[in-house]
């Protein structure tokens, strides 16, 4: 079985370290990007099951990585990562789910699989 890929797309290089840190415990394969221009080349580029998305982000935020991901491949489920409460509704129409940047580490690994089980193809699931 392929070890899974996330990609965590945040302009906090601390917490994306920390969250890179995470992951890779968990067991998953993670690759970072600082704005969303870089994270939608390594989308690009390489098979990613799931992105870890922050939506407050200069230059290009949360909500329109998320519509170029869906264009994209509108398979691959976001899980969106960010500390903002009051979010806007099409840009919560465009993710998976949504998590609070408070929320521990057990809550983070428990939601991106969560979110990987809902997106999997019948067939998958039924193994």
């Amino acid at each position: 079985m392929r070890m899974l890929t996330i990609l965590c797309i945040d302009d906090e290089a601390l917490g994306l370290q920390v969250r890179r840190a995470v992951l890779e415990r968990a067991g998953f394969q993670v690759l970072t990007a600082t704005n969303g221009k870089t994270g939608i080349s390594l989308f690009k580029e390489n098979r990613i099951d799931a992105v870890l998305l922050d939506y407050l982000m200069p230059e290009m935020d949360g909500g329109e990585v998320a519509i170029t991901i869906r264009n994209l491949k509108p398979e691959v489920p976001i899980l969106l990562h960010s500390a903002c409460v009051d979010l806007p509704h099409q840009v919560l129409n465009l993710v998976n789910a949504t998590l609070a940047k408070g929320d521990g580490a057990e809550t983070l690994i428990h939601r991106l699989h969560q979110v990987i089980e809902e997106t999997k193809p019948q067939s998958e699931n039924s193994r």
